[in-house]
């Protein structure tokens, strides 16, 4: 006897359903991909850094923005590779090829311009405490 596939196949029925699958995606990210683990730890060592030189509003908005910028360009990177994955299963397409590579290009341009923010928000908190 075959049971039946009882899996979500239909759009959310109500709020919790739909906050429910966004938490499964966000900790598939995180449990799967592992360079959204490096991003988080930065992330981390970023607001520890914040909190630790008193940065003021301004500072917390361009850090929150260039945090987020990355973990964007790291998800829209992770549905990406997804969807090619299931088009093009395990045979070589240059298609897919270009799709992943231009993803993962995306998160890297991210991650940069995240750099720069940093430092250019995080530099001037830094030669005060050392002056």
């Amino acid at each position: 006897m075959v049971l039946p596939d009882k899996r979500q196949t239909q759009k959310n029925r109500h709020f919790g359903q739909a906050f429910y699958h966004a938490i499964v995606g966000i900790k598939t990210v995180i449990k799967n991909e592992r360079n959204m683990r490096s991003h988080l730890v930065s992330a981390t060592l970023v607001v520890i850094a914040g909190f630790l030189l008193q940065v003021n509003l301004n500072a917390w908005c361009w850090l929150a923005l260039a945090i987020a910028l990355v973990w964007f360009a790291e998800f829209l990177n992770t549905v990406i590779e997804a969807i090619v994955n299931i088009i093009v299963g395990e045979k070589f397409d240059p298609n897919a090829k270009i799709a992943k590579d231009v993803a993962a290009g995306l998160v890297l341009l991210a991650a940069g311009l995240a750099v720069i923010i940093g430092l250019l928000v995080l530099t001037p908190y830094l030669i005060k405490l050392l002056n």
